[in-house]
């Protein structure tokens, strides 16, 4: 750590953790260079309830699942670009369940759902169908995911930076950056 800064309530400088320090700058920072990708328009970004009963009916037409299971099958399968909220798989399956399409087994303290004749009737019919992440997976959504991942990882580097570098180190850090931002805003002006 640099000893030119006293002790303060992030590790670091007096007021480098607080608010107006710079720790608070870079992790606003942050949260504004995260929040820009939640804001991406191009294609969806949430999947409407119909979609999430498609998913799982999809889903345990392969197999039974317990619901984190599908969450996290759906996930995958959309490449990281959709993943459901439990609060949206959990009523629905509910639904499917009052609807008479699924049934719900007790195995290892986890509900296990499978599809009932009725439900697998359904599935057949909506076979024709390209499964519901497949909206997903038709563009190229692993550059959408990197990209963010990458941008959250420089900015982590640079807090360490300003935690714990010299001021030579904070100043040749800024330059690497400053050069970063010019690059990428050179590879937009490419045709």
């Amino acid at each position: 750590m640099n000893s030119s800064f006293p002790t303060g309530a992030f590790g670091g400088a007096s007021g480098f953790g607080g608010p107006g320090g710079p720790a608070a700058a870079i992790f606003d920072a942050m949260d504004q260079f995260r929040k820009s990708f939640e804001q991406r328009t191009g294609g969806p970004s949430r999947m409407a309830r119909g979609d999430v009963r498609a998913a799982v009916i999809t889903l345990l037409a392969e197999e039974p699942m317990h619901g984190y299971q599908i969450i996290n099958e759906i996930a995958e399968r959309s490449g990281g670009s959709w993943k459901p909220s439990a609060g949206s798989v959990y009523p629905t399956l509910q639904l499917l369940a009052d609807e008479g399409l699924i049934t719900a087994e007790e195995q290892n303290g986890r509900k296990t759902y499978s599809l009932t004749g009725a439900g697998r009737e359904e599935a057949e019919i909506a076979a024709d169908k390209p499964a519901p992440w497949e909206a997903f997976s038709s563009h190229d959504h692993s550059n959408l995911t990197a990209l963010p991942k990458a941008g959250m990882d420089l900015a982590g580097a640079a807090a360490q930076v300003a935690r714990t570098g010299t001021p030579e180190q904070v100043h040749e850090a800024v330059t690497v950056l400053d050069e970063a931002r010019r690059r990428l805003y050179a590879i937009l002006a490419q045709d």
